[in-house]
């Protein structure tokens, strides 16, 4: 009887240790309710997972034309991207080159429009990787001009000894390591070569301080420049150009090191196929832009050796 007994309990708890595991405790191993259980009936079917399709791809633009400027011109772009990638793509203007560069090192954006002064440094730092390249009027370089009031009497970068410079971003190659490789040419150093320097942190805002007077001189991108005269064809009777550096690679679009390989195939399907498409065609001249190409990187080993020239100087 007693045996009986014994295995009745361990019976008992076996099917005790059952029902928790099921869940679903009977009346006598638990004193929980009727209305404590699960329906299953009213139970709805979890949210598909699907990231792509809700995620944006964030392109960032340097500051090489103010933030208007970039939503005007760019507009069409982002909005060809979302269509062909199926995915909404998002603008992040960068302040500055050093901010854009380091959105594309921390892989806070996927894809940038950077200036080549940027690439380099961006590539020799931390793997900055080259995507693609506009084609501007059938070539894949450009230059940094150096610009005057109209009435500016300077012809060369001597003329400018103790004047007011604007230089555009710390980082720009057309903007600031140029000009400065110029007046170090002539034996000197911009602090005191020119009587005062500024920063406008974009090329048209470079442009435009020249003419209205606020600076007797810059040095700007000239396809920035020529854009701007497309933009404004009155702009060619305040100022004009005095001096005109060697070809450079053009600035390249790039991608974060840390770009998904699926997302960056589909980038640069997207930018070499534009101009195959009507759509894309029309988005490429909102930009100036004939098409995009293939590059690589010793396609700017010029800029690479400017930085080093002008580094060695500073250091």
């Amino acid at each position: 009887m007693m045996r009986d007994t014994a295995i009745g309990v361990r019976r008992r708890r076996s099917l005790c240790l059952i029902c928790l595991l099921l869940g679903t405790l009977s009346p006598g191993c638990s004193k929980q309710t009727p209305t404590d259980r699960i329906n299953l009936s009213e139970l709805e079917p979890l949210p598909d997972e699907s990231p792509d399709a809700v995620v944006a791809v964030r392109l960032a633009v340097a500051n090489m034309v103010s933030p208007q400027g970039t939503a005007e011109s760019y507009g069409a772009l982002v909005e060809y991207l979302s269509q062909k990638l199926g995915r909404p793509v998002e603008l992040i203007h960068g302040r500055s080159y050093a901010e854009t560069n380091d959105l594309v090192r921390r892989g806070e954006v996927d894809v940038a429009f950077v200036c080549t002064m940027a690439y380099v440094i961006g590539h020799d730092e931390f793997g900055i990787e080259p995507l693609v390249a506009p084609r501007v009027g059938g070539k894949v370089d450009y230059h940094s001009v150096l610009i005057v009031p109209r009435d500016s009497p300077a012809e060369s970068m001597a003329d400018l000894e103790g004047a007011t410079f604007a230089f555009t971003d710390p980082m720009s190659n057309t903007g600031r390591f140029y000009p400065h490789y110029l007046v170090q040419q002539l034996g000197g150093v911009p602090e005191t070569f020119f009587s005062s320097t500024f920063y406008t942190y974009s090329h048209d805002d470079a442009i435009r301080s020249v003419s209205q007077g606020l600076a007797d001189g810059a040095a700007v991108d000239n396809l920035v420049l020529g854009f701007a005269l497309f933009r404004d064809p009155e702009l060619d009777e305040r100022i004009r150009v005095i001096h005109r550096s060697p070809p450079f690679g053009t600035p390249p679009v790039v991608v974060s090191p840390r770009i998904r390989p699926q997302l960056r195939v589909q980038l640069e399907d997207v930018f070499l196929n534009m101009v195959e498409d009507p759509a894309g065609s029309e988005a490429l001249a909102g930009l100036d832009i004939d098409e995009f190409v293939v590059v690589e990187d010793d396609a700017y080993q010029s800029v690479r050796e400017l930085l080093r020239t002008v580094q060695r100087e500073i250091e």
